[in-house]
This record gives C-alpha cells, structure tokens and sequence, in this order.
C-alpha cells in the first residue's frame, strides 16, 4: 500500500520497491552438526524488506509502527545509507543515501534510543564539539544552537559531566542534542524514548516537536510508546514482516484495525459482565466504572439502549486505543501465517 502525497518529485524522502535479504546460515545442534555445516553449508535467504513504497513531504512527521522483526530498523538504515537495499529505488532530501555524500550527511540524522555516539568518559560538551568540527558548522550558528537546545532540553548544569555519570534521561537528551547539532532536514529516529519515564518521554516529545516547527524538518518516527506517535504524527505507517500493511491517519487506522468502539460508563448502581454483555463485547467492570466495545455501525443504537435500560450517570465513546487497534491488526495477519510463504529472491 503507497501513499502518494504530492509531487514525488518534491517528496523529502521517495522510496519505491525497496527490499532487504539477509543470507542466514543453518546449522544442525552439536559436533556432527557442526562437521557437516563444515563440509556442506546450508542457507537460505531472509527477506528483512519487502517491496516497500512511500513519499514523505518535507515537514512531514510519520509514525512508523509494526511488530518486532517487522523490518522498521532496517528500513531506517537503508533510508540514512547505513545499508545497502537488495533492490528498489531511495532518494532522501535528493540524494542516495547508499553513497554517504557528505553533502547528505548534513541533510540528515538517525537517532536510535539503543545506541549511543556521545564518548563514554568525556563531558558531552567535548561530544558536541567533535561533532561540530565533522558537520563543519560556523562557530555562530554552533554557539546559538547550543543555547537553544539548552534552554528547550534543559541541558544547563549536565554538559561539563562524564557522560558515563549522567542519568539515562540526561544521557538521551545530549544524544538528541548531537544529533541535530547541524541542523539535518531529515528525521529518522528509532525509539527515541525507549526505557525513558514518562516526564522524560514527554520532554523528548516536546523538542522533537518543536524542532519540526522550528525548522520545517521531516521526521520519521518509529515507537513501541503509542503516546510518542499519537503525540507527533498524523500520518502512519504500519509495516509487518517486511510489507507495508497501512498508510493513512490514526482514524483510518482504527478503523481497518479494529472494528469497533469503546463505551465507558459511570454507573449510579453496579451491573454485572453479564448484564453488559449484551451491549457489547470485552467487558471490564470496576465498581460503577465499566468499559465495553460495541461495533461502530451499532454505537448509537447501543448507547440509546444503556442508557435506557441502566442507571447511567455519564457515557462517553471513543475510538480503541493505538495499542488494541494494533494488536487486532497483527494478531489478524497472524492468522494467515499457515499461508505459504513467498519464495525469497536472491540478494
């Protein structure tokens, strides 16, 4: 599935066909195993990416979801050239990423929230200024970037520390820092805010956002943290086992992913599961609290229907949470995975 928006022309990053095999080497258990991978080695080929397809505008923040393994970090690698494709076409702010031109190494950045470029034992200041003399930014604009991005990060008072003493919240803001010191135009960040708490997830949201505002900046976000998505993106795209399966809104996505939506209630006096079962389905009671999902097409009729028939002090509907939308999308296609897989195509 493709979401052509505007003139791919003019698309900030442009992908088409994209695809990734991994040769994977088999080994039968134990020393007779290892004597006959010896003498006779077995492989095949795994497809990491599949026929991927997408624009993104300039300026445009995308959430990129999927399963583990469904092939998001290795699209992100391919996208700032750090992998080679199998085949297809990529084109990011105008250039091949595979090339490593200099002049697109300033045009963008991948942060991965599982990796670090900051030097262990030096103050991340020391980090900031290497990074300066590699990106080759004017002593002005380095001085006047590091003054903003200390003031939204709160980075006063954690830039003279070993990098090694700093918090792991204090360690991904400098690491964020670095990686916009110059300025990129292109976003790819790979759960930025992973093993963060909530207050530091939130900062790391809003200076991803600001920095988008501030500089126009395509962002490509991948998250296992739904708020980081629904907090940034409009735009989502699902991918799963190498294939995109989505691209459209939040409230497309709700749609096609879950079926239904859900009811809450406050109750003046308590009811049973059963008495709210036959409202709807996944019925969850605590006390006069009591959650259900009914399907979209029977919302009103339901609701007119509880309303009527319990003592209702308030009702609301609202569309299934990002993280149960998606479990029902995946847990779909896992049923087709009896189907037989397609033959791998050589690297």
């Amino acid at each position: 599935m493709t979401g052509d928006r505007g003139g791919a022309e003019d698309a900030a990053v442009r992908v088409r066909d994209l695809r990734k095999g991994y040769v994977v080497h088999e080994k039968e258990p134990g020393f007779l195993g290892s004597l006959r991978s010896f003498v006779s080695r077995r492989s095949r080929v795994v497809e990491a990416v599949r026929g991927v397809s997408f624009d993104l505008a300039p300026g445009e923040v995308v959430g990129f979801l999927g399963p583990n393994g469904a092939g998001k970090t290795t699209t992100l690698k391919m996208l700032s050239g750090l992998l080679h494709p199998s085949g297809g076409e990529v084109r990011v702010a105008g250039f091949e990423p595979g090339r490593r031109e200099n002049a697109f190494l300033r045009q963008i950045t991948l942060v991965m929230g599982q990796k670090q470029q900051l030097i262990w034992d030096l103050p991340a200041l020391d980090s900031f200024l290497v990074n300066q003399a590699i990106y080759e930014i004017p002593d002005a604009q380095f001085r006047a970037t590091m003054a903003e991005f200390t003031e939204v990060l709160g980075l006063e008072g954690i830039l003279k520390k070993q990098v090694r003493k700093l918090s792991l919240g204090e360690r991904m803001k400098c690491e964020l820092a670095a990686a916009l010191l110059h300025r990129p135009k292109v976003l790819f960040l790979d759960e930025p805010t992973i093993g963060l708490d909530v207050n530091m997830q939130e900062s790391v949201r809003a200076f991803v956002q600001d920095y988008n505002a501030r500089y126009g900046a395509t962002v490509m976000l991948t998250s296992h943290y739904m708020a980081d998505v629904t907090a940034l993106a409009r735009r989502i795209l699902v991918i799963d086992r190498g294939e995109v399966v989505f691209d459209g809104d939040l409230a497309r996505l709700a749609e096609q992913g879950g079926g239904g939506k859900t009811v809450r209630l406050q109750l003046r006096r308590p009811a049973t599961a059963d008495e709210l079962g036959r409202f709807g389905s996944e019925v969850r009671v605590d006390g006069l609290s009591a959650e259900l999902t009914v399907p979209r097409a029977l919302v009103s009729e339901r609701a007119a229907a509880l309303l009527a028939e319990l003592d209702v002090a308030d009702l609301t509907v609202e569309d299934p949470s990002i993280e149960s939308v998606m479990a029902s999308l995946f847990g779909a296609r896992a049923g087709q995975a009896g189907q037989p897989e397609r033959t791998p195509e050589p690297v």
